[in-house]
């Protein structure tokens, strides 16, 4: 294989488990953090992912400059800092630079897909990295399988040569719309998945849940341009099933203090950075923006930014009219 020169955009747990797997095949990595005095200190991000070292091999810098003569730019950054992030490295990005994508999410108030952001502020499309693949568990060398998406098939080939060893299954798809919206509304199903645990629901709720979520997801993903049966693959079930059910998972905790009767606001503030608490907000505006009804969402809705209670939410889910499973109409689920 031959060797590359990798820059990570970001530190956190699923940033360095790329790093330190890429190392681990012999390229050449380098990490950059905005703060990264305790992670040079100590190589190891003790709160994010902590018994991974960081071996010393991989440079680790705070200089956006760093992307300059990277064959590959992977940004690893909260959804919410992808546009920040991407506009600093810009001017620095070799022509021929690929650029990948890690975070799983919609932008705030434009309801935008990572990859419409890094488009808009590079000038370049970007692949796409999605599916079931827990930060805790690829650090460690679990056997893990995740998508590569992107219009440009010789950039997704190009990133599935390199990140592709015996611990890491790298598919292609160019149904790069699917991908995306399946990475982002499973954290919203997720974020229910947890508070049903909270309240000690057991696996029917759970089940019935995510069920009846992939088909919430796969709607409004066909609505936006994506194609139904990625929904049922990689990005979308696959993703979902290890969301719904870690304890890995940030949505899925945040739910569970949700479940315990803790305030959204404390939930997302004691786990941390919770994708799902913003994507509810963005995948409700959707729905209204393409007139498709999402009963599950709108009632995490209720509960996230109305004060509604996760009791009267489920009720009002198991009173709807009575339906068909499988209802040809896109827009009554």
């Amino acid at each position: 294989m031959k060797k590359r020169k990798i820059a990570i955009l970001g530190a956190g747990a699923f940033g360095l488990s790329l790093a330190v797997m890429l190392d681990g095949m012999g390229h050449s990595v380098t990490i950059r953090s905005r703060h990264c005095e305790d992670l040079l200190r100590d190589r190891e991000n003790k709160d994010k992912l902590p018994g991974i070292k960081i071996n010393e091999r991989i440079e680790i810098c705070s200089d956006i400059s760093c992307v300059g003569g990277k064959e590959l730019v992977v940004a690893a950054v909260p959804t919410g800092q992808v546009r920040s992030v991407m506009r600093e490295a810009a001017p620095y990005l070799d022509d021929m630079a690929v650029i990948a994508n890690t975070g799983k999410g919609l932008e705030a108030d434009s309801y935008k897909r990572m990859s419409e952001v890094i488009n808009e502020e590079t000038d370049r499309p970007c692949v796409v990295l999605t599916g079931p693949s827990h930060a805790e568990e690829v650090a460690v060398g679990m056997p893990t399988t995740i998508v590569a998406a992107c219009g440009d098939r010789e950039k997704t080939a190009f990133v599935q040569g390199i990140m592709t060893s015996g611990t890491l299954r790298v598919y292609i798809n160019d149904d790069v719309i699917g991908c995306e919206i399946g990475g982002a509304l499973k954290n919203v199903i997720a974020l229910c998945a947890g508070i049903c645990d909270g309240m000690k629901l057991g696996d029917n709720t759970k089940a019935a849940l995510m069920t009846r979520g992939i088909w919430e997801i796969s709607r409004l993903g066909v609505a936006m341009g994506g194609k139904m049966e990625t929904f049922a693959g990689l990005a979308g079930v696959g993703d979902l099933i290890v969301t719904c059910t870690s304890m890995h998972s940030r949505n899925r905790r945040a739910g569970m203090l949700i479940g315990e009767g803790v305030s959204p606001e404390k939930a997302v503030e004691r786990v941390g950075t919770v994708e799902g608490y913003f994507c509810t907000k963005a995948a409700f505006e959707l729905s209204r923006k393409f007139g498709i009804c999402l009963p599950i969402t709108e009632q995490c809705y209720r509960v996230l930014y109305e004060g509604a209670s996760p009791k009267d939410a489920i009720r009002s889910l198991m009173t709807r009219p009575s339906r068909r499973e499988s209802e040809n109409a896109l827009y009554d689920i």
